[in-house]
């Protein structure tokens, strides 16, 4: 998977993250919620500034239980960070673009 911002399932999750070459962010979402809609035009600005260097998922927790339940995510919206198959950490507590690519030390291109 690669380019832009892309949904994925409980069914696929595993598979998907597993496969990519490139670290995975995955947003937490869901329709009714403000912040996350602000938060995901947030990750289309990431996915255009950091390129196929990162591969930006989305999971609307209202259709898909089984990985929120498994991360205990609690709040929405919430970013769970995988590299090389593996969950790394959670992100919490950004908005801009910006505090996104510096919080996973990633620059963006000159």
């Amino acid at each position: 998977m690669s380019g832009g911002v892309q949904a994925v399932s409980d069914r696929d999750f595993d598979r998907v993250i597993e496969r990519s070459p490139v670290p995975v962010l995955v947003e937490f979402w869901k329709p009714d919620c403000a912040h996350c809609r602000t938060l995901h035009a947030q990750l289309d600005l990431v996915s255009e500034v950091v390129g196929p260097r990162l591969c930006i998922l989305t999971m609307n927790v209202e259709e898909n239980y089984q990985i929120p339940a498994e991360l205990e995510i609690t709040s929405l919206p919430g970013l769970a960070l995988y590299q090389n198959g593996s969950f790394v950490r959670l992100i919490g507590g950004v908005g801009t673009w910006h505090e996104i690519v510096r919080q996973l030390g990633l620059t963006p291109p000159e």
